[in-house]
């Protein structure tokens, strides 16, 4: 099997340490591994500013496989066409599934996204409308000392990107792969599944693990990624 580079973009607030415990696990499997370090706290910074530093990171590296966790399913698929023919994969990993022309700010209500996390809640037992506690819907999975560690890290998100357009007009030319967190509380399985199928015409694969999955659950969603390299 070909050595490639898995170039991993993290969601909303995101940073580097998101992707620590599958980057080992990675090149564990004999490939390499790169975590990219969003503007996420610069309120001039945009998608392309996004897509500009997925560029960057991935440098000269071929064979390259993008992985996009939440939000980053509005910034990564800019930078495919930058990549060129040394991209073989985009998969999205409790990833925001764009339309052209909608922001990031719109997705919520057009997907029907609250609807869908309401009705987990109620069928789960938990309050529908309730204060947002991010250890109850982001880390409710993890290990306590990974959760402990998740709360630190405290990156700023700025707003700037949640009100762009997407702005390409199709989703790009290149094999999507779709991996859904059985128990994300965020984006729950089942809505993540139907976006999926509606918007890009791929059917999902599912791992256990909740929105933070590559800290849930790092040995399987490597095991996931390895899996869908060609030959």
């Amino acid at each position: 099997m070909t050595r490639t580079t898995f170039v991993l973009v993290p969601g909303a607030g995101g940073g580097t340490w998101y992707w620590h415990l599958l980057v080992p696990e990675l090149r564990r499997r004999g490939h390499a591994a790169v975590a990219v370090d969003l503007p996420t706290g610069d309120d001039r910074a945009g998608l392309r500013e996004y897509a500009d530093a997925v560029v960057a990171a991935a440098g000269d590296r071929a064979p390259l496989v993008l992985v996009a966790q939440s939000m980053a399913g509005f910034s990564a698929p800019l930078a495919c066409e930058r990549l060129g023919d040394r991209l073989v994969l985009l998969v999205l990993v409790n990833a925001m599934v764009p339309a052209p022309g909608e922001t990031a700010g719109e997705w919520w209500a057009a997907t029907g996204q609250p609807e869908a996390r309401r009705a987990l809640d109620l069928a789960e037992g938990r309050p529908a409308d309730g204060e947002f506690d991010p250890l109850v819907t982001f880390f409710h999975d993890l290990p306590g000392h990974v959760a402990e560690e998740a709360l630190a890290q405290g990156n700023p998100q700025s707003d700037t990107p949640f009100g762009l357009p997407f702005p390409l007009p199709a989703w790009p030319d290149v094999p999507t792969r779709v991996v859904v967190g059985r128990d994300d509380r965020l984006f729950p399985a089942a809505f993540q599944r139907r976006v999926a199928r509606e918007r890009l015409g791929v059917e999902a694969d599912v791992l256990p693990g909740g929105h933070l999955v590559a800290l849930a659950d790092p040995d399987g969603l490597a095991d996931l990624l390895v899996g869908y390299l060609p030959g």
